[in-house]
């Protein structure tokens, strides 16, 4: 019986040995609990060649085969290493939930969830799928208000759920307790699945569209020419082939590394335990809603009459942290010791489990990347080298879709949504070291059900990118923030002022007064940025190779004189945005690329792959080169002038120029008319050997002016107000200038052909099917009311338009300002219709956040803002 198992697990302190004599005594029928079950091999011998290998037999591999051959993609080879289904696939618990904080997780759950709903019926294959529902708890008001946003956005996606009171738990479910409950979310169609057996329906029916499947082989190489994967190695042999996919899980991360140029795959694998428990006196119905308690840390899902239930702990246990991790599958050690807490939540939540039998405990590996993501996509070192790994522990949930879009994106080039949270493309080289991803799978494994507030900051694997004023900043109160690896300041905190860092929360932050002062600072006198982080980047070539190839790859015309900045885009086939960057020409040959913190390694792997052939066109990396300073305000060009001695007029130093100047004793620094706020003023571009001394001058001959330190906080809420949109928030891989109210940065009246021409131009005839808007909440207390912070709904006229996609306070306009994107639709076949000014301007608005709609006016132009407040 557990009753007397978890009182002395659960009661007592100090008592191990006591617990696992009560392992011994009340807990039976270990083992994998699953039974063996026999591989896929269809055959005795390779194929020298196919279009495509998999490595991977588990359910995201074979999801990834099933797809491809959907698409007509016949000529697929997948390996494994053991036997198909028999590694981490093996012994997930098989959830299947859509409630989640990152929507495009959420959309990929559902296709998944419908998918397995009908794969039965399309293969004949048995999966295991049952509608039960979910029921996600909340033990505080904030996870209730965090939940209310996820159904927001889930209820917009016609994805049924509902917000529900203790007592209506307990009505779906009779075993929970809820005293302590401020409420939960039940989504009635989310469900449980059989993992192996969707994986046998995945592999029936890819090999029924004519994939190969072969297990006991395994991957040991993969062969590169001239950055393009051409073949693999294995232990039967070599294949060549054209596409490669990594699919190999916790293996993954050693696979990455054995490619001739090697791809770094950052995830880790960490225990993971749950316990199956045997029928209940009073079986449990297998109907009974998947219980999850993120602040309990537990999940629980019927099982047979009994219960499954794990959970993710405080103190997680990384494995195969030194060396290869040669192992096919094992259920790892028991450790019944750790996994008290979790079952002290679990009898805590479900007291009826007091009286029912423990049948084993299941310890399996599990693979985290590290912001709690999975990775998807193709490796920027290596061309037709594509990832799907790290799917920490929601395997089950996410590996159709996710299948879907990489699918999509090795046949189509592209994928039919907007993947960036996913993307491979979004880690440095950095954030693949061992030591790293070990510290941070400790951090995050408790963070997959801790992390309630958005803007909460990663502890480990900081201080890996830092400026050369990092020290000098930081001496001065700065608070960091971290992208990209890259340390950033958020804002400063000065002798008088409250730091309220540790203060997270959906409403009102204790940094509110700090950021009005540092933003009033850039409306009225002078603030420096330390935007050092940026990407930048040379392209250069003795001819005019360097601008042919620009004047391809970008929507604006770059054939401009010396010294011209552009703010331009460069666009993929479907005219949407690749990379936004401004570029400025230093010389006939010479350009300097400027883009976002986030797009170093999209954008030079885009830059990369388009250079010409013949070498006649160089790229060079030099953000560590340069350290940027963004001088804004209307007092920047006073600093300017006093910093290099040159009387500096509006008439002398136009808007979108770049100059070389001396400052003080040092020379060679790029000076642009420009900021990234709207305000005016400059970025300095210094040498990062006169970084530290060019800031001391300025930060000494601004005093008089009234300079002040400023972070990335008032910027945000600068470029927000003043309608910027930025890469990565507002605008993607599926966003088109003429979406975001850029066609006049796209070169039609020149006769000059880009990448995205053909596809602008049809936009541009059929009209755009989406805009770009601003919201100003009218009706919105920025004191009691919880804050937006992006992918809330927007409502017109009562009917759900769109997302937002970037939120911040305007302390200009004294309110929230919220950017996102619009569509319009036929209200009687759903059909959507292009987006007029007309639409757009001749409607009500509304904002909904966690569950509550405010009203709001709309902009589709940038307002006329004073420079002062």
């Amino acid at each position: 019986m557990l009753k007397g198992f978890a009182l002395t697990c659960v009661r007592a302190t100090g008592r191990r040995a006591a617990v696992r004599r009560a392992v011994a005594v009340r807990c039976y029928g270990q083992g994998s609990g699953q039974g063996p079950n026999e591989g896929h091999d269809v055959s005795t011998s390779l194929p020298a060649h196919a279009r495509v290998v998999i490595c991977g037999g588990g359910i995201v591999g074979t999801s990834v085969a099933y797809h491809l051959a959907k698409l007509g993609w016949k000529d697929v080879l997948l390996l494994e290493q053991g036997r198909l289904h028999g590694g981490t696939t093996l012994l997930c618990a098989g959830i299947v939930t859509r409630a989640r904080h990152i929507p495009i997780l959420s959309q990929m759950a559902d296709y998944s969830c419908k998918l397995y709903s009908n794969l039965q019926k399309e293969t004949g294959v048995e999966t295991g799928f049952h509608q039960t529902g979910s029921l996600s708890l909340a033990q505080s008001e904030d996870r209730l208000l965090s939940l209310k946003w996820i159904a927001s956005h889930l209820q917009v996606n016609d994805i049924p759920c509902s917000i529900l009171s203790s007592a209506q738990v307990v009505e779906l479910h009779p075993w929970v307790e809820t005293a302590d409950l401020h409420g939960a979310l039940y989504v009635p169609v989310d469900g449980v699945v059989s993992p192996v057996d969707v994986c046998r329906a995945f592999a029936h029916a890819a090999i029924a569209n004519g994939v190969r499947m072969y297990d006991r082989t395994a991957v040991s190489h993969v062969i590169v020419e001239k950055g393009m994967v051409t073949a693999v190695e294995t232990d039967r042999g070599e294949i060549t082939c054209e596409y490669f996919v990594n699919c190999a899980g916790q293996w993954a991360y050693e696979l990455g590394q054995s490619c001739d140029e090697p791809v770094s795959i950052p995830l880790h694998p960490c225990e993971h335990f749950y316990l199956i428990s045997h029928p209940a006196e009073l079986p449990l119905a297998s109907d009974l809603p998947v219980v999850l308690d993120p602040d309990g840390r537990i999940y629980v899902r019927p099982w047979k009459g009994g219960i499954l239930s794990g959970g993710f702990e405080k103190n997680p246990k990384p494995i195969c942290t030194e060396g290869k991790n040669q192992v096919e599958f094992q259920n790892l050690q028991h450790d019944w010791d750790h996994y008290g807490p979790l079952l002290q939540s679990l009898l805590e939540r479900m007291p009826v489990l007091s009286d029912v039998q423990i049948r084993r405990l299941v310890n399996c590996p599990e693979s985290f990347s590290p912001d709690m993501r999975c990775i998807l996509g193709e490796s920027p070192s290596v061309q037709n080298y594509f990832v799907l790994a790290g799917m920490n522990s929601s395997g089950s949930s996410l590996a159709g879709g996710a299948g879907r879009l990489l699918a999509e994106w090795i046949a189509f080039g592209s994928t039919s949504v907007d993947v960036w949270p996913l993307d491979i493309r979004r880690f440095s080289a950095l954030q693949g070291s061992r030591t790293f991803l070990r510290h941070r799978v400790m951090e995050v494994v408790p963070l997959l059900y801790e992390r309630l507030y958005h803007g909460v900051e990663f502890q480990t694997g900081r201080r890996l990118r830092t400026s050369p004023l990092y020290d000098r900043l930081d001496s001065q109160g700065a608070r960091w923030t971290e992208k990209h690896a890259f340390e950033r300041p958020k804002y400063f905190v000065t002798e008088g002022q409250s730091d309220g860092e540790q203060n997270v929360t959906f409403f009102k932050p204790c940094w509110f007064d700090i950021v009005r002062d540092e933003v009033l600072a850039c409306k009225e006198a002078v603030c420096a940025i330390d935007m050092s982080s940026f990407t930048k980047f040379e392209l250069r070539s003795t001819g005019r190779q360097a601008l042919d190839m620009l004047q391809w790859l970008c929507c604006d015309d770059m054939d401009v004189p010396t010294g011209t900045v552009v703010h331009t885009g460069m666009l993929n086939a479907n005219g949407a945005y690749e990379n936004d960057c401004s570029i400025a020409r230093l010389s006939k040959g010479n350009f300097f690329i400027v883009s976002s913190t986030d797009q170093h390694i999209r954008g030079w792997a885009w830059l990369s792959r388009h250079l010409p052939a013949d070498g006649s066109v160089q790229l060079e990396d030099v953000t560590w080169k340069y350290t940027a300073l963004n001088v804004i305000g209307p007092l920047a060009v006073s600093v300017l002038s006093d910093l290099s001695y040159i009387p500096i007029s509006q008439n002398q130093f136009r808007y979108m120029v770049c100059k070389e100047m001396s400052m003080g004793y040092a020379n060679g620094i790029r000076v642009i008319s420009m900021t990234h706020t709207g305000e005016p003023g400059f970025v300095l571009y210094i040498p990062i050997e006169y970084a530290l001394y060019i800031y001391n001058e300025m930060m000494g001959v601004g005093k008089k002016h009234g300079i002040k330190d400023a972070g990335y906080f008032a910027l945000r809420s600068l470029r927000i107000e003043r309608f910027f949109p930025f890469w990565g928030q507002d605008l993607n891989s599926c966003t088109t200038p003429l979406e975001c109210g850029r066609e006049n940065r796209v070169k039609f009246n020149e006769d000059i052909d880009f990448i995205g021409r053909k596809a602008l131009l049809q936009q541009k005839q059929d009209g755009v099917r989406r805009r770009l808007i601003m919201l100003i909440l009218t009706e919105h207390s920025c004191d009691e009311d919880p804050w937006p912070h992006g992918y809330e709904p927007i409502f017109r006229n009562n009917q759900f338009v769109g997302f937002t996609t970037s939120c911040d306070y305007s302390f200009t306009l004294k309110g929230h300002v919220c950017l996102g994107y619009v569509q319009h639709r036929d209200a009687n076949n759903g059909q959507l219709l292009s987006v007029t000014p007309d639409y757009v301007t001749q409607g009500d608005y509304e904002l909904e956040i966690a569950g509550t709609r405010y009203k709001a006016k709309v902009k589709l132009y940038p307002m006329q803002l004073p420079h002062t407040n």
